[in-house]
């Protein structure tokens, strides 16, 4: 298997979408509830502001065996937005090979932490990569209650070319 990261363009923000969807109903479900998990991604149709929040973030998208295989997003202070993956490329180093460039991303605009919000899923990749838990939340998402982790990662100082 051969996996391809890309940069982001507007035509992938439908394909994105459904992934979204696809690794909240299918991939979390021996995390979340149904009902958990529907109050998460309660629409199967891509909502009109999804490409424009796509829009405000540096996305990267994998490419495995022809298809988008999943997709990671950061701002440019460092804060993952979002990290989710086709089910069935789950644990087949597609997610690696995203971070892997955000990571670099992050380190080549001297950043000196990284945060996220990891869902019961997304913690252990993030605790595998060295980051930690700064704490644990309960979200509240269209009326059901959702377990994450603020988790965080530091990266060191900042490259001093003048040294």
């Amino acid at each position: 298997m051969n996996v391809a990261i890309r940069a982001y363009h507007r035509d992938d923000a439908e394909p994105l979408y459904d992934i979204f969807v696809e690794a909240i109903h299918d991939g979390a479900s021996a995390h979340y509830s149904l009902a958990q998990r529907q109050a998460w991604a309660p629409d199967t149709d891509m909502p009109d502001k999804w490409p424009g929040r796509l829009a405000t973030l540096n996305v990267w998208v994998a490419e495995a065996d022809g298809e988008i295989a999943g997709f990671m997003a950061a701002t440019p202070q460092g804060y993952i937005d979002f990290a989710f993956l086709r089910p069935r490329w789950m644990g087949r180093s597609v997610a690696q090979a995203l971070y892997d460039v955000i990571l670099e991303r992050a380190r080549s605009a001297d950043l000196t932490r990284m945060t996220t919000h990891a869902s019961l899923m997304a913690r252990p990749f993030f605790a595998r990569q060295g980051w930690q838990v700064d704490k644990m939340e309960i979200v509240d998402r269209n009326g059901e209650q959702l377990k994450r982790f603020a988790m965080s990662l530091t990266l060191g100082a900042p490259h001093d070319p003048t040294l």
